[in-house]
């Protein structure tokens, strides 16, 4: 499953990690795959590789196997970290339908010499050759959506993007839209769910993610919500949304 929004600032890595631990806690261990060059996921994991060969960029630069880079992650289940050289990637490696699916082979290879079932990839907030590489190794989107209207906007960027790579994918991803950073004070919170409730219907999450100071320091301490603070709203939320989505056979 790809986090993905073209729009930062979401709550991509926040959502892929909180994700990643509710299904630990439910005897589901994750590989997260941090496929950003800004590696937030990999620094809160705090075991950031010195040397790119060591992370993700090894796999597009030297076809490197990915059972060679994935470090534990206690509470969550492993990582494929990332590095700053993963910025590289679109001008070196070009555009061809080789480098799009390596990210695809390599984790069909990585499931097949008895890695996890569950991977979950953290995307950069762009559309490039790392985004793509996310979309064509996915069976699903989860798209967090923050509330405010630029956020809105995003989504529907996205979904046009989706359906523009359908001839291409030969199939049609299936996707899910992620409230995050709801605010119950505010109407334009409950003005953006309805607007997305509207275009797109039982693809929107029932489940939102309550703005909570407990997730925003998380991070702060290298750890996910469960770790931090596993009574707080935020916990509450990814938990429910876990049930959600496994009750949808989504995760």
């Amino acid at each position: 499953m790809a986090v993905f929004n073209q729009k930062g600032g979401v709550g991509k890595t926040t959502t892929a990690l909180n994700l990643a631990a509710a299904l630990a806690r439910d005897s589901t261990p994750t590989l997260l795959v941090d496929l950003d060059p800004q590696a937030h996921l990999t620094a809160i994991h705090g075991q950031v590789p010195g040397n790119a060969s060591n992370s993700l960029f090894a796999l597009y630069q030297d076809n490197r196997p990915l059972e060679e880079i994935a470090v534990s992650w206690q509470g969550v289940g492993r990582l494929l970290p990332a590095h700053a050289e993963l910025i590289k990637v679109d001008s070196i490696f070009g555009k061809g339908p080789t480098i799009l699916n390596r990210l695809n082979l390599g984790l069909q290879a990585l499931e097949s010499s008895g890695g996890e079932d569950t991977a979950m990839i953290d995307c950069c907030p762009f559309l490039g050759v790392l985004s793509l590489n996310a979309i064509f190794a996915s069976d699903r989107i989860l798209i967090p959506v923050s509330s405010d209207y630029l956020s809105l906007r995003g989504a529907l960027q996205i979904e046009h993007t989706l359906k523009a790579l359908e001839p291409v994918l030969k199939r049609r991803v299936e996707r899910r839209y992620l409230l995050t950073r709801f605010d119950r004070r505010r109407k334009m919170s409950f003005d953006i769910r309805e607007r997305l409730s509207r275009q797109f219907g039982a693809e929107l999450c029932e489940t939102v993610i309550s703005e909570n100071v407990a997730i925003a320091e998380a991070p702060a301490l290298s750890l996910d919500i469960f770790g931090h603070s596993p009574a707080s709203k935020g916990a509450q939320d990814y938990l429910a949304l876990m049930h959600e989505l496994r009750a949808a056979r989504f995760v």
